[in-house]
């Protein structure tokens, strides 16, 4: 279980890190001229609106890894590990092709701010963050307690960690290469489900 609260806790951090998760956020606040607090309020908005598409969809996916768990001994000892270091394979593999949305500032004047924020909205619901989903089906063959435990700390740690990036940024005070970053997201990703997969093989 250590494993895969440690590595939820990883994803979590460089998820709320990834910068097409909030940088359009700030290209269209910029552009539509909103103040540090529109901005904030939009973001909130924003990553509640994913991180909950994102817990709904791990909520099932726990609730198949308990039935497997059920089901066949074995699924817990070798399978769900295996699962994991496929992932994360694949994410070390695609990592130069990272496959969360991108919104592009090309939002005219006259595109009303509603408009701007239901899209963003939208568009942050409908692109759920798929690494994340391995540790709840995990979770769903160890314990009831974990599969919300991961859904919390993913919650609170993708939401503040956003709002804060936005603020920060917003205002100039943060400044990172954003491309260097996200470009390796994928290699982080994918190495912290290897990581957790060879470890549950060793601990249950």
């Amino acid at each position: 279980m250590f494993s895969i609260i440690a590595g939820s806790i990883i994803l979590s951090l460089l998820h709320a890190t990834i910068p097409n998760h909030w940088l359009p956020v700030i290209a269209i606040g910029k552009k539509e001229g909103w103040t540090l607090n529109e901005v904030t309020e939009v973001t909130l908005i924003s990553a509640l609106a994913h991180g909950v598409s994102t817990v709904i969809i791990g909520l099932v996916l726990a609730f198949i890894g308990a039935q497997l768990a059920e089901s066949f001994e074995q699924f817990t000892r070798f399978f769900a590990p295996v699962i994991l270091i496929i992932l994360g394979l694949i994410f070390i593999y695609r990592h130069h092709h990272h496959q969360h949305f991108h919104i592009h500032a090309e939002n005219k004047k006259s595109t009303s701010k509603k408009s701007i924020i239901i899209a963003l909205v939208l568009a942050m619901f409908l692109s759920p963050c798929m690494e994340i989903e391995a540790y709840f089906l995990l979770a769903g063959s160890q314990a009831t307690w974990l599969i919300w435990f991961i859904a919390a700390i993913y919650l609170i740690i993708t939401t503040i960690g956003m709002v804060t990036l936005v603020r920060f940024a917003y205002k100039g005070i943060l400044k990172l290469n954003w491309h260097k970053l996200e470009h390796n997201a994928g290699i982080i990703t994918g190495g912290t489900l290897v990581a957790t997969g060879i470890i549950s093989f060793f601990i249950h």
